[in-house]
């Protein structure tokens, strides 16, 4: 004999998992099948009127003479572009179109570039997506670098975020070295995917907070995370909460991927409450290098880490085990949940 679930059984059921409830909230939040009211609009294919063929020509008619947030909503397509966001006296959201935000699985727009230092004199004119704009949010972007792993000179930035209160939400960012360029602020990164090999989240100055994001490796060693802070003193934080690690693909070796380096002397990053699998190093951690190994006065910490690749044996000397986890507070502040570039939905 069958048995059936009641109708009210079933709903109650539904309603309180929270991983429903929350991409429910997402897809509530906002239409991002076309453009809302008043937006800047850019659609390569041109039919739509008014609107701009490059994310570049629709970023420079972004007004400085307003304070009211602005937006750019961008249609499907892949842009062979660069893009510099200069600073506005207004907020900025920028939405890539889809039928379910609530995934980067599902995201129809992509900007690719493939610059790196060698045909630029900065870090930040490497970048695919150059963010310089205060309380801005970005939605369900693909941003790529793929100018691979030259001999020197390698370092390609898939998204220089320079400015404070910026949070990205269901985007991709991939690439190979120093992908995430996060040098100032606070910053949120949620529910998105980050593909890389060398130190690909990095920076000095940044209070950062990593949300239920997909971290993927491949090729061969590597490295996560690079800290820049600069002194004992900095408010600068990188802490990768409620997320995975593993490998992009079938071919790479396990224990070919660290979980960070320390860039600079008072490096400090926290991987917490993320699935690890066995592409993590059992060392977990590596210093600089031989000569300049940073190790002394560095913060490189986990807490409550899962799978094959968090086993606590083996673990470098110079790394910690918390007894408690950091929190959200501690890296975007007290009224986090109200900053204007928090998105709670995502979280």
């Amino acid at each position: 004999m069958r048995s059936f679930l009641s109708l009210a059984l079933l709903c109650s059921l539904v309603t309180a998992n929270p991983v429903v409830k929350q991409n429910a909230a997402v897809k509530a939040r906002t239409d991002q099948s076309k453009p809302p009211a008043g937006a800047i609009v850019v659609d390569a294919t041109g039919a739509i009127p008014g609107s701009f063929k490059t994310v570049q020509a629709g970023a420079n008619a972004l007004t400085n003479h307003t304070t009211a947030t602005q937006t750019l909503f961008i249609m499907a397509g892949t842009y062979n572009e660069q893009v510099y966001l200069r600073p506005l006296k207004s907020a900025l959201v920028v939405q890539g179109q889809t039928a379910h935000p609530e995934s980067y699985e599902s995201n129809t727009v992509t900007i690719i570039m493939n610059l790196n230092r060698n045909t630029r004199a900065t870090n930040d004119e490497t970048a695919t997506v150059r963010n310089w704009v205060a309380n801005s949010k970005f939605y369900n972007i693909n941003m790529e670098n793929n100018a691979g792993h030259p001999a020197t000179l390698s370092q390609n930035i898939v998204i220089s975020a320079q400015a404070p209160n910026q949070g990205y939400y269901g985007c991709q960012f991939i690439g190979y070295q120093d992908n995430i360029l996060a040098q100032n602020g606070t910053q949120l990164y949620a529910k998105s995917k980050i593909v890389g090999v060398v130190d690909f989240i990095f920076g000095t100055g940044g209070k950062v907070w990593f949300e239920q994001v997909d971290i993927r490796t491949f090729a061969i060693k590597g490295y996560i995370t690079a800290s820049g802070r600069l002194s004992a003193d900095s408010d600068a934080w990188f802490v990768i909460n409620n997320s995975t690690i593993a490998a992009r693909d079938n071919d790479v070796n396990p224990g070919s991927t660290y979980l960070g380096r320390p860039w600079k002397e008072y490096s400090r990053t926290v991987f917490q409450k993320t699935e690890m699998s066995n592409v993590v190093n059992p060392a977990g951690w590596s210093q600089w290098n031989a000569t300049v190994p940073n190790t002394a006065h560095s913060y490189l910490a986990e807490y409550g880490n899962t799978g094959p690749g968090a086993a606590r044996t083996g673990r470098a000397a110079f790394a910690k085990q918390l007894s408690a986890p950091i929190t959200i507070e501690a890296v975007l502040g007290p009224k986090w949940k109200t900053a204007s570039y928090v998105d709670t939905t995502y979280m």
